[in-house]
Parts: structure tokens; sequence; C-alpha cells
């Protein structure tokens, strides 16, 4: 059983620890949750003690398995003692922690999973990955970031589909995690981490256009599209394209990420961002937003993802198309971008712990085969029958 520490407790951490210690003895985790916060400790511990596992009978397996910590990642001694022993670190930290997690995993030998979507850390990650800025026992282990949903999937998805072309045209990857129920003029709810969605909406974007690396402004180049009869918007935003940008560099003419959201969500955050200038006062922003939209777990998360090229001397495309929503997983309910991103990471670390991935350096999301992911058992919460038959099963369990 490997010893792994996550750092965060909060929406997504919580539900990694979770599903990391639902697991059978063979091929299993002990989880330490670390987090400065001691009421979301204190919220992990009581969910532990009292939440069924995933097959549904009440035990407390997961309390002999899930332990907490209190941390303060900007202490460099508490997060190296922390890290002492484990098999691999989980950041689940605020995207501007990722890096200093990062370096202290480099010094302690231990491997590194993050979820972030922030560009400039992981090119520090990956530059500690090649044997910069630290010293070289960080060879010894894994950089893996960039694990959760849109970085993350999506990119396992692309090049999944990029693989089945002679040559490459177009890669246009689509994301979005929407409230099922819009009810406010942003048509939008807080699903995860609020200071995650304003850095996407306000960082540069990278993209191919006419086979050439650009960096393109965020909240532009607005599409409609429909699908299954609902319209739907989608619009630059940074990170999601991960390290796609540099696999397919000369490779494809046109590549891009676009998050979706419902009409109108756009111009909302243009006119705030940009408008009232809270681009350069992000905290009041974050703090306008989650004093006024609420937060919720009745949601659904797009991926929709369209590669074109030529096969057999001929133009050709293909598509792939999912819907995740809400659903009973490790025992409560949890959101769907709570599910899609926790599973992701979680799928990782097992996939690495099983030997599936290189164990030192630098592993990018689009080496992983699909295949592989979606068999994995954190992993098939995104196939298509077991989605449908889950949400099923939720909605029953829910009313």
């Amino acid at each position: 059983m490997k010893d792994i520490l996550v750092i965060g407790g909060g929406k997504i951490g919580s539900v990694v620890a979770a599903l990391l210690a639902d697991t059978p003895e063979a091929g299993g985790y002990r989880v330490t949750v670390a987090d400065r916060s001691a009421e979301l400790l204190a919220d992990i511990e009581r969910d532990s003690r009292q939440s069924p596992g995933i097959g549904g009978c009440l035990s407390g397996r997961l309390s002999g398995r899930i332990t907490t910590r209190l941390l303060d990642v900007t202490d460099p001694a508490q997060l190296a003692d922390a890290l002492r022993g484990r098999f691999a670190v989980l950041s689940a930290a605020p995207y501007h922690l990722t890096l200093r997690v990062a370096l202290a995993a480099k010094a302690a030998g231990v491997h590194y999973l993050d979820l972030t979507e922030d560009v400039v850390s992981t090119r520090a990650i990956r530059a500690l990955a090649d044997g910069d800025g630290g010293d070289e026992g960080g060879k010894r282990c894994a950089f893996i970031p960039q694990c959760g949903l849109a970085p993350g999937f999506i990119a396992i998805v692309a090049a999944d589909l990029a693989r089945r072309f002679d040559t490459l045209d177009s890669v246009r990857m689509r994301v979005g995690a929407l409230p099922a129920y819009p009810s406010n003029a942003l048509n939008y709810n807080l699903t995860w981490s609020t200071e995650g969605v304003i850095n996407e909406y306000c960082e540069p974007c990278e993209a191919i256009v006419d086979g050439h690396q650009r960096e393109v402004p965020a909240l532009e180049e607005r599409e409609e599209f429909s699908l299954d009869g609902v319209l739907y918007e989608a619009f630059n935003t940074s990170g999601g394209l991960g390290t796609l940008c540099e696999t397919l560099a000369g490779k494809v003419r046109t590549l891009n990420y676009r998050t979706i959201r419902y009409p109108g969500h756009a111009a909302i955050m243009k006119a705030l961002l940009h408008d009232l200038r809270l681009k350069d006062r992000r905290d009041v922003l974050k703090n306008i937003l989650e004093q006024s939209l609420p937060a919720t777990l009745q949601d659904v998360v797009i991926v929709f993802v369209t590669v074109a090229g030529q096969r057999e001397g001929r133009l050709m495309q293909d598509t792939y198309v999912r819907k995740i929503y809400s659903q009973v997983l490790a025992g409560k309910m949890r959101s769907a971008i709570q599910i899609t991103t926790a599973s992701s990471l979680c799928a990782m670390l097992d996939m690495l712990a099983a030997g599936e991935l290189p164990q030192q350096g630098f592993v990018k999301q689009e080496d992983v085969p699909l295949g592989r992911f979606l068999a994995n058992r954190f992993g098939r919460v995104y196939a298509a029958g077991a989605l449908e038959n889950s949400h099923a099963n939720a909605h029953a369990e829910a009313t």
C-alpha cells in the first residue's frame, strides 16, 4: 500500500482522497490530506467516518486510510516533513502554490502530480523535470502536471483522435463545466476554484493558427454551437491545451481550446474584467463572484473534440463527445466537475503506481493511451456506458 499526500482539502482534494482511500487492499492507498484550514480537515475526517464506500455498504474503512494534517505550504520545513516517505504528492492547491510543491517534491524524490491550468507554472515544472533549478535527486521521480479534465483528459482524447489520421488539418477542443439549471445573468454557478476560473479568463491562450504557434487573447474568438438541442457559446481560455501546442507544432494547421458556457456569459465577464478593470483586482472579483453566485452539485461537464485531416487520400473528420453528470461517488453525491477532475488525477496516479507511466522525468498527458485511461478503475467514469448507468443510479439514489 502506497502513502500519498494530497495537498488541498477543498472541492477537488477531498474527493481525490475519498476515491483513493476507497480502494481494495491490493493496489490500495493510504492518504494524508494536508491543508491550512482546520475546518476543511475536520469535514474530511467526519466524512471518512460516516460515508459509505462505492459499493454502498456502511463502514468505517475510509477512516483508517485517510489522515489529515495541518500544513502551511509556504513553510519549506513543514512541507519537507510532510513529504518524507511518500510515494507521491498530489497538488490540489491553488495554481500559485503548485511550483512550491513541485520544488519540494523534487528535493524529496517524491512523484509529483497536479491539476494546474496555469501555463507559467507548468513551464517551470517542466524545467524542474529536465534537471534545471534543483538538485539531481529529483530525476528519480516523475513530474505529471495538468492531470485534470482540461488540461488533462481533453489532451488524451485529442491525441488519440489525431493518431487516426495520416496528416492533420485541425484539432478543436471544447470543454465546459456548466450548471444543469442556470438561473442568473451569467448562466453560471461556482463548481470549482474561483481563482482558477478568473486566471483562465485573464491569461494569454496558446494556439496554432495557420501552422504557427500564437498567443491569443482570452474571452475572444467567441462561437456558438448546438448540442442535443441546447445552444452554447465557446471562447478562448488559458491553459486548456496543456502541452499539445509543443507536441503538435509543425504537424497541424489549426489547434485551439475554448471553454463552453451558455450564451451571454462571455459578454458579462468581459465587462467585469476589462470595462470595470477587475482584471487588475482579481481578489475583488473573486469576492464578488463567491458572494453572488451559489455553488451547485447539479452540473454537467461537456467534452467535445473534433479532429480533421487526411486519411487514405480523403479529408475526414472524427469527433468525440461526452456529457458527464453529477452522481454518487465514494459514498456521496459529487458534482460532475469534481468527478471528472478527481478521477483523472486518481487514474494518472494509479497508472504511475502500476508502472504504466514513466517513473521519472516530465510526463505529457497526450502520451497516455486513451484506451488504457478509460480501462483504469478511476478513468472509467468517462466511459459512455458507465456514465449512463451511473447517472441513472445516482438519480435514483438522490430521489
